[in-house]
Order: structure tokens, then C-alpha cells, then sequence
């Protein structure tokens, strides 16, 4: 699942750059990349810049909740419990390292 997320946000983020490059800053865009004026009356100007900026954000929008499931479904490299686990391996007990134990008093020298 973790593998699936990546390649979704990786596929996502090519065709959000692909859709920008797409566009024109001037507002001309991809209508007067394709044949201009006929490509002009057959999608329109305004239906083009539309398209454009709905796929932008939705790409984006993609993008940011593939990495939220990235996140979530990422695979457990060395969580707090096996440090725990190694902890109690090494000491070779069953100590609980969760349990704060009082420090020892000092004995008092007799006189």
C-alpha cells in the first residue's frame, strides 16, 4: 500500500508539472499552442484556462493526500517498543522500563 501511494503522488506530480507548463502566464495557454484561433472556437479560451486551473488544483490537492496516506501507512522502522524490547534483551531481565523505581537511600554509617 505504501509502494502504491508513492507511485500515485510520484504519476501525480508529473502531470500537475506537465498541466502548468501547459498553461500560458498571459492567459493565452493551451488554445493558441493547438491550431489558435481554431482551437479557440472549437474548446474556447475560457473553458481552456478553466480546465487547466481545475486539473492544477486538483492535482495538488492529489498530491497532498497521497502524502497524508504515505504518512499513514508508512512501515514501522524501529518504533518505541522495540527499542524497549532491546532495552530489556540487553539488561537480560524482565525489568519494566516503563516503571520509574525510587533512587536508593543511602545507609546511614553507624557511630
Amino acid at each position: 500500500m505504501y509502494i502504491l501511494f508513492i507511485s500515485l503522488a510520484i504519476f501525480s506530480s508529473v502531470l500537475l508539472v506537465l498541466v502548468v507548463l501547459a498553461q500560458n502566464s498571459k492567459g493565452g495557454g493551451l488554445s493558441s499552442q493547438f491550431g489558435g484561433s481554431g482551437a479557440s472556437n472549437m474548446i474556447g479560451v475560457k473553458k481552456t484556462g478553466d480546465l487547466l486551473e481545475r486539473l492544477t488544483w486538483g492535482f495538488a490537492i492529489a498530491i497532498m493526500v497521497f502524502a497524508l496516506a504515505t504518512n499513514f501507512t508508512t512501515p514501522n522502522a524501529g518504533g518505541t517498543d522495540e527499542i524497549l524490547e532491546r532495552a530489556r534483551e540487553q539488561q537480560g531481565s524482565n525489568i519494566d522500563l516503563n516503571k520509574t523505581e525510587q533512587p536508593a537511600t543511602p545507609a546511614t554509617e553507624p557511630k
